[in-house]
């Protein structure tokens, strides 16, 4: 499972390396998806036989026409937004697969092997019409199999930016609006919960146990940073606010994770427990440990930062965090 653990984020962080050069193709941009809003990226070409529709999409790698409306999607990265949508595609990495968050919408869907061994013979044999992807390295060899639409990771900020674009891409604008309206309402609702259950000054550390050392993760690269700070506003530790922000993804070693511990800390790991971090040397200094205000969870439910898993993290934090204060 190690193993595994250091491949995905290995790949993760191949995708963060690739900078996206724009959405617009009369003007190409290097300050990230601002141009979606413009509603220039996305242009539809109708013509007398329905099924001859197709829409124009300005990425990375030029113009991509697609249909209008695509039937056969495969796509990687952003599954969950094609599932807020009501988007099934017909294929998607292993991972996407066991995502828990949205698992029965996923029936039928074809297994095209895992995020680093990517099968195209089974990408081939579905037959897409359309490839979503945030692989830039496989870019290519999509492309020749189907129109690609390559969206690097990291590129789409936030939930509100991810199904906004996909919903635009997709003809799907509609839904879009409509699933974001009630997302907004239930976050809206759980910061309200959460406020009234913590000081305003209280500090917030989203870690992952990496063995010797520990990874500390920002707000856009999963592990609960998305739910604890763009959906519920919730702050850094101050004196590392900064630093966390800039590099979304540190490793941090036992020396100085003192500096990077909130108030309240959410942790991903596989085996470590609380009676664990009570037991050692380092943890056991940090006040979060000291009041037992640190959430230790699976990879399986922590990993995920698509929308839909990003609502769910931000409904079970938001759980826990009130029922600390109501101890």
């Amino acid at each position: 499972m190690r193993k595994y653990v250091h491949l995905y984020a290995a790949f993760v962080m191949l995708l963060m390396t690739v900078v996206w050069t724009g959405c617009s193709s009369a003007s190409p941009s290097h300050s990230g998806v601002t141009p979606v809003a413009s509603g220039n990226e996305v242009s539809s070409s109708e013509h007398t036989n329905a099924t001859a529709q197709t829409r124009t999409v300005s990425t990375i790698k030029g113009d991509v026409v697609i249909p209008a409306h695509p039937q056969r999607i495969v796509v990687d990265l952003y599954l969950g937004s094609l599932i807020a949508l009501e988007v099934k595609p017909v294929g998607t990495p292993e991972l996407n697969l066991k995502n828990p968050y949205f698992t029965k919408a996923l029936a039928g869907v074809e297994n095209i092997g895992e995020y680093e061994q990517i099968s195209l013979e089974k990408i081939m044999e579905l037959q897409p019409d359309t490839i979503i992807t945030g692989n830039a390295e496989a870019y290519e060899q999509f492309s020749k199999i189907a129109p690609t639409i390559l969206v690097p990771f990291g590129e789409l900020k936030d939930t509100h930016e991810e199904v906004t674009y996909f919903g635009k891409v997709l003809g799907k604008e509609t839904e879009a609006k409509a699933w974001l309206e009630k997302y907004d309402r239930r976050v809206a609702e759980l910061k309200e919960r959460v406020n009234q259950a913590v000081p305003k000054e209280a500090t917030f550390s989203i870690m992952e146990d990496w063995g010797k050392s520990t990874g500390v993760f920002g707000d856009n690269f999963g592990r609960g940073g998305q739910a604890i700070y763009r959906a519920l506003g919730l702050h850094p530790p101050a004196k590392k606010a900064k630093e966390i922000m800039e590099q979304q993804s540190m490793e941090v070693s036992q020396e100085v994770l003192p500096d990077f511990a909130g108030d309240y800390i959410i942790l991903s790991s596989e085996t470590i427990t609380m009676e664990d971090l009570k037991a050692d040397p380092v943890w056991k200094t940090l006040d979060a440990v000291k009041q037992d205000r640190v959430y230790i969870w699976k990879h399986e439910k922590s990993w995920y930062f698509d929308p839909i898993a990003t609502l769910s993290q931000t409904e079970e934090l938001a759980a826990w965090i009130t029922s600390i204060s109501e101890k």
